[in-house]
This record gives structure tokens, C-alpha cells and sequence, in this order.
């Protein structure tokens, strides 16, 4: 073995050391297409499997992409796995079936057909980790695709060393490890070269219909005209987007407990408390909860991201369409990130009329409601708190819900409408309707709540005191 083979295989395993991947006693699956950098990981980890006290399992998905050169890969890989003496499990799966049912690109159904037969393999042999040769060229390619596509600062961070296998639910805590991050793609060709590893040449890496291979082979070299080191400029990047991500995402841990809540169905986050933030924080805060409610950011862009931010400015009532069905609506001093088909009304069920205790606070199931009598006017909170002449009130208030023929003056207008039709207008869902609360008197609605106070017992020049009620959402 030469000195120069010692340094790259050497290499592998201080960046193996050095990021602490494997645990001693680990079943790898190792994820091995044929071609020169999967295979020159294989080697090398065969070669160091006693000293890092792992077991190893090569996987092999035939995607039927290229006829016979496929199923020439498929021998190769299962033949070189016999060589080495390592259990291998071969499969073949019709990509193209897949991306004709779930559309996109045929990249993009690759890789989730192949992640998913990945994990299953790990499930089915006992593995806790995926190993991919993925490398520093990928890596680079990866960064320059999802700048195209106008990724945020995380799609700037590239591939990662280890993650979470992007799968979908069965992949649990499955990691994928990609040692080769620090390596080129030509040095695993030498490599395999001096060890006549043979290994596959894909026809497919030469088409420009994939955009990886558009990015390899005409966009990098045009870059790479302009500045001779944009490889290192690149990289350099995505270490400084990686190291402020991090720090981010440590302040949106320390936040989350005292932003949301997380039910079967939804996210609730607490608007006054995500509207206080930076937006660096409330970026990853939005993230986050896509995150957990649908366990990936797959098909969530920058720009979904900055509608959801952008909707925290939004009145009760408003709904965000996202893909793959999600949707972002707003409620008195809330949002909620669910699915569309989730059955999710902010509001609690309202039963029977219900006094309220002037002054004092009235507990309803769901609301706690405070009032007070007070001298001047302060200032309104999200629509849940209100100001009211107290002597054109009254102290006999009551809270409940809609009642058929309802009408009120809603406050800046100078006749009386119907209840129904001011609803229709705000556009307040029908599901919500008959739980919005109404403050009422004995003659008339005073407040329609999250919305508009009758314009007959608003506050004026000549009010003498002042009947202020807030109400405040129960967990």
C-alpha cells in the first residue's frame, strides 16, 4: 500500500473519529451502488471493520432505470460482496411506476424509493445506521442545487455528515452516515484503481435531463472559470450556514416549551410570544414545527417558510394553504399548523348563558374572562379584550353564543346587520361560528368577540367611566 493510499484511507477514518458516527458493536447498512465511491467505501471500511468493532450489510437497489447496464450493476454488487465475505440483500424496485403515481422529478423518486428500501433493509437486519458514499463533490453539488432553488440558510449547509434517513415514518432514529464528505470523487477512482476494484461506470451520469448532472458538468465548470477556488468558497459557506444554523436552532430548543403546543393533530404556537422574536428565531421556529407534525421539511421551500411569518401579521380567521396538505390558520392569540383534513376549531364549545362578574373575573370552560372598571382607555390585545361606555352597558352582562336573527351595530357603522351577514362578510369559518362568544345586555349584542363592539356603546368624549372586559384562552 503507498503512502498515498494510507492517507486517503486514513482520512475516512479520522473523519469517522472525528464526527463519532459508529458506536462499537453497530450493524451498518451500506449503501453500495457499484460506482467508484460507494465501493471505495465498502473497501475501506472492510478493510477497518475490526478496529471500529462494526458489522457490516450491503444494500443494493436495482432502480430498472438502464435495462441490462442495471442488472449489470446488481451482479457486480453482489459478486463483490461475496469476495469480501459481507451478507448483502438485492433488490429491484420500478422507480419509474413510482414517479408515474407520485410525479415530480425522476431524482427526486429515486431517491425516496431508494431511502425507503434502505431503511427497510436496516429494519429487517437489526442496523441502527445507513452508510452512504456520498462525497465532497456531492457535497458541493448539493450546496449549488439548493442555492438554485432558493433555498434558506439551511439548504446552504449542504449534506450533512450524519442525519436523520429521509424516509418518511419507518425510518425512526435510522442515521445516515456519509464518511467520504472530506474526500473528491477522484481520489475514490484512484483509489479503486490501485486495488483493481473495477467498479461500474453509470451511462445515466452523462444525460443533462438530471439537474445534478446539468449542475456537474456545465454549471460548476463556468463557476469554476470565474473563480478557480469557488470548490472551497462553496464549502466554506456551508461550514459558516452550518455553524449559525446550529447556534439558531440551540435558542429555538430553549424557546419551544414556552411557544407550542403539540396535540395528535396540530401545532398551537403563541403569537404574541413568535411575533416578539427575530426572524432568524421565528424562521426556525416555523420549521420546527412542520418538522415534528410531519416528521420531514420535503417539498416545504424558503418561501413557504416567509408566507408563514409573514402570516403571524394576520387577523383570527385567515388560513395559509402548504403543501402536501397542510395548512397554517390564525385564532385569537394563536396559530395552528395542521392538516386541512385535521377537524380543528380554536374555539371551545360554548353551552348556555352564562353571567359575568363586574368587576371580577368569570371562569368559562376554555376562557377565563376579566373585568374592571377603569378611568382611561388602554390598550386592545389581539381582539380578545374591548372598552365600553359602562354606563350604557350596564353591570347585567351576559356571554353566549349566536341565536337565529341576531343583529348588532357593528362599531363605525350607522344601522344595525345581521349577525349572520357581518360573520359572512369577516369571513369567520362556519365551524368557528357558533363558538365565537357574544357579549350581550339585556337589549342588545355589545361585543362580538375577536371582532367588533357595537358601535352604539363605544367609548367617547363623554364617557365618565369605563367597563373594560378581557378574556383569555384557556390551555
Amino acid at each position: 500500500m503507498t503512502r498515498k493510499d494510507k492517507t486517503l484511507e486514513q482520512r475516512v477514518i479520522n473523519f469517522i473519529q472525528r464526527h463519532n458516527p459508529f458506536l462499537a458493536g453497530d450493524k451498518l447498512v451500506v449503501a453500495v451502488s457499484g460506482g467508484a465511491d460507494s465501493v471505495c467505501l465498502l473497501h475501506i471500511l472492510m478493510q477497518r471493520r475490526v478496529e471500529l468493532a462494526i458489522e457490516l450489510h450491503v444494500a443494493h437497489l436495482n432502480h430498472q432505470l438502464r435495462g441490462a447496464e442495471s442488472d449489470s450493476d446488481a451482479k457486480y454488487v453482489s459478486d463483490f460482496a461475496n469476495k469480501l465475505d459481507i451478507p448483502a440483500t438485492i433488490e429491484r424496485l420500478n422507480v419509474t411506476a413510482y414517479h408515474d403515481q407520485k410525479g415530480g422529478s425522476l431524482e427526486e423518486a429515486a431517491r425516496e424509493v431508494r431511502y425507503s428500501f434502505l431503511a427497510e433493509v436496516a429494519k429487517k437486519v437489526g442496523a441502527t445506521k445507513v452508510v452512504t458514499g456520498h462525497t465532497r463533490d456531492d457535497h458541493i453539488e448539493t450546496i449549488l442545487m439548493h442555492l438554485l432553488r432558493g433555498a434558506g440558510t439551511a439548504g446552504l449547509c449542504g449534506l450533512q455528515s450524519h442525519s436523520i434517513l429521509p424516509c418518511g415514518e419507518q425510518s425512526g432514529q435510522l442515521e445516515l452516515v456519509r464518511p467520504l464528505l472530506d474526500i473528491a470523487r477522484q481520489e475514490t477512482s484512484e483509489y479503486c484503481q490501485r486495488y483493481n476494484l473495477a467498479p461500474r461506470s453509470d451511462s445515466s451520469n452523462a444525460s443533462l435531463s438530471f439537474m445534478r448532472n446539468r449542475v456537474r458538468l456545465e454549471l460548476l465548470p463556468v463557476l469554476r472559470n470565474y473563480n478557480p477556488s469557488i470548490d472551497d468558497a462553496l464549502l466554506r459557506m456551508a461550514d459558516i450556514a452550518r455553524d449559525d444554523i446550529s447556534f439558531i436552532q440551540e435558542q429555538a430548543s430553549l424557546l419551544w416549551k414556552e411557544l407550542a403546543r403539540k396535540d395528535d393533530e396540530a401545532i398551537y404556537l403563541d403569537m404574541n410570544k413568535t411575533v416578539a422574536l427575530p426572524r432568524a428565531l421565528q424562521r426556525q421556529i416555523f420549521r420546527r414545527a412542520v418538522k415534528q407534525l410531519r416528521g420531514s421539511l420535503k417539498d416545504i421551500e424558503a418561501d413557504h417558510i416567509e408566507s408563514m411569518m409573514d402570516f403571524l401579521s394576520k387577523p383570527a380567521g385567515k388560513k395559509l394553504c402548504l403543501p402536501d396538505g397542510l395548512t397554517l390558520s390564525t385564532e385569537y392569540g394563536r396559530l395552528i399548523l395542521a392538516s386541512a383534513q385535521a377537524p380543528i376549531c380554536p374555539l371551545p364549545p360554548l353551552k348556555g348563558v352564562s353571567n359575568i362578574n363586574i368587576p371580577g373575573k368569570t371562569e368559562l370552560p376554555g376562557w377565563r374572562i376579566k373585568a374592571d372598571i377603569i378611568q382611561e382607555m388602554v390598550g386592545e390585545d389581539n381582539g380578545l379584550a374591548a372598552s365600553f361606555d359602562a354606563n350604557k352597558v350596564g353591570r347585567q352582562l351576559i356571554v353566549r353564543q349566536r341565536r337565529p336573527g341576531d343583529r348588532f351595530q357593528p362599531l363605525g357603522m350607522s344601522q344595525t346587520k345581521k349577525l349572520q351577514d357581518f360573520m359572512v362578510d369577516s369571513k369567520i369559518p362556519g365551524s368557528w361560528r357558533d363558538r365565537v362568544p357574544l357579549i350581550c345586555s339585556p337589549t342588545q349584542i355589545l361585543w362580538l368577540v375577536g371582532w367588533r363592539i357595537d358601535d352604539r356603546v363605544k367609548v367617547t368624549e363623554n364617557t365618565k367611566e369605563i367597563l373594560h372586559i378581557k378574556f383569555e384562552r384557556l390551555t
